[in-house]
C-alpha cells in the first residue's frame, strides 16, 4: 500500500463511513475516531467555492501554453529594478534571451555614497536627544570604519575628477558628523539638522549624475535593440516593475516610453506593481502573460479587449459606493471614470502646487 492509499484509508476510517461501523473499530482507533457532522448546505457551499480554486489551477496550466505562444510571436522586453541600475532582457522569437550590459559601475558608487549618508540618519534617528541611551555607539563606530575605508580608496575608483571631489566632501562630512557624535556620546537634534542641510547640495549632485548615467546607458541599449528588431519592434511588448516609492517618474518605464508610441502605454507597454524592489523574470513573464491572456477572455465574453485590465467589480463597486454614501449622508470621493484601454501614464499625472523635484525644494 502506498503512502497516499494509507492516508486515504485513514480518512475513510475517521470519517462518515467509519462512523457507521464505529462499534467494530479496534481500541487503538478510539482516541482519534468519532462522528463527523457536515450539513448538506456546508457541502454545497464547499463544492461551489472549489470552482474558484480550480480556476486558478486550470489557469496555471494554460498560462504555460499562453506564454509560449506569446514569446513565439512577439519580442518581449523586461526592465527589472535592481541596485545596479536595472536589468533589461530581450526575448526574441526562436532565440535565447538576451541580457543587456549593466549600467557603468560609477552609478553604484554614486548611490552607495549617497545612501551611506542617508543611513546615518536612520542609525541615529531613534536616539536623538537621548543622552542615557548609548546603544548606537557600537554600530556607529563600526560604520565609521567602513566610511574611512571608502574615503581612503576613493581616488582609485572609476569616477571622473569633479564627481570624485563631490563624493570626497560627502564622506568627509559624514566622518566629521560621526566623530562629533561619538565624542559627545549624544546626538543633539540641532547637530543632526545642521548635518542634513550641509549634505543636501552634495547629495543632490550625486542624484543628478547617477540619473544621467543610468538614463544614457539604457537609452543606448534600447535604441540599439529597436534598430536590431526593425519592423518587429511594432509588435513588441515591454514591462517594468515598480513598488510604491518608485512608481512616479519610474526610470525604467519612462525610458521605455521614449521608444514606444503614446498609444502603446497600458497596451504593449506596461508598468507592473510589485511588493518589493526586486522581482524575478519568471514572475514578470507570468504577470505579463496573465494580462495579455485575460484580454482575450474579456473580448470573448464582453466584447472589449482591455476590460480585464481592470478589476471587474470595480465599476459596479463604484456605483455601490455612490449608493451607500447617499444612504449615509456622505459625499462620494472617487477618481474620474477612465475608459477601458486608456493610454494615459500609469502614474500620477495631475498637476498641482508644491515642489515636484529636488531642484524645486531650493
Amino acid at each position: 500500500m502506498t503512502y497516499r492509499h494509507a492516508v486515504a484509508l485513514a480518512a475513510v476510517l475517521l470519517g462518515g463511513v467509519g462512523a457507521v461501523h464505529a462499534q467494530t473499530l479496534p481500541s487503538y482507533m478510539a482516541p482519534i475516531s468519532g462522528l463527523t457532522a457536515t450539513t448538506p448546505a456546508e457541502t454545497a457551499t464547499k463544492d461551489m467555492l472549489a470552482l474558484n480554486t480550480g480556476m486558478f489551477e486550470l489557469y496555471g496550466d494554460a498560462a504555460k501554453v499562453f506564454r509560449a505562444n506569446i514569446l513565439a510571436k512577439h519580442p518581449v522586453i523586461l526592465g527589472l529594478f535592481s541596485g545596479a541600475g536595472g536589468k533589461f532582457t530581450l526575448y526574441q522569437p526562436g532565440k535565447p534571451p538576451l541580457d543587456a550590459p549593466s549600467v557603468p559601475i560609477v552609478y553604484q558608487l554614486l548611490k552607495s555614497v549617497g545612501h551611506s549618508t542617508m543611513a546615518l540618519a536612520e542609525v541615529v534617528g531613534p536616539y536623538v536627544n537621548n543622552p542615557d541611551n548609548k546603544s548606537w555607539l557600537g554600530s556607529m563606530k563600526a560604520y565609521r570604519s567602513r566610511m574611512q575605508s571608502a574615503l581612503d580608496g576613493l581616488d582609485l575608483t572609476p569616477m571622473q575628477a569633479d564627481w570624485r571631489d563631490n563624493n570626497r566632501t560627502i564622506l568627509q562630512n559624514n566622518l566629521a558628523f560621526m566623530d562629533e557624535c561619538i565624542a559627545k556620546g549624544v546626538i543633539p537634534f540641532d547637530t543632526l539638522e545642521t548635518f542634513g542641510k550641509k549634505q543636501a547640495p552634495f547629495l543632490a549632485k550625486n542624484v543628478t549624475w547617477a540619473a544621467q548615467t543610468q538614463v544614457n546607458h539604457w537609452m543606448t541599449v534600447l535604441g540599439d535593440w529597436k534598430k536590431m528588431l526593425g519592423p518587429d519592434w511594432d509588435k513588441a511588448y515591454a514591462a517594468s516593475n515598480t513598488i510604491y516609492v518608485a512608481r512616479q517618474n519610474n526610470v525604467l518605464f519612462s525610458v521605455l516610453a521614449q521608444f514606444f508610441p503614446p498609444e502603446a502605454i497600458n497596451d504593449r507597454l506596461l508598468l507592473i506593481e510589485t511588493v518589493s524592489f526586486t522581482t524575478t523574470q519568471a514572475d514578470m513573464l507570468e504577470s505579463l502573460t496573465r494580462i495579455i491572456a485575460d484580454r482575450s477572455v474579456g473580448s470573448l465574453f464582453f466584447g472589449n479587449y482591455h476590460l480585464m485590465d481592470y478589476e471587474l467589480m470595480g465599476g459596479d463597486a463604484r456605483a455601490a459606493i455612490v449608493a451607500e454614501s447617499a444612504k449615509r449622508g456622505m459625499t462620494p470621493f472617487l477618481p474620474p471614470v477612465v475608459p477601458f484601454g486608456s493610454n494615459q501614464w500609469p502614474t500620477l499625472i495631475t498637476t498641482g502646487p508644491g515642489p515636484a523635484t529636488i531642484a524645486d525644494l531650493k
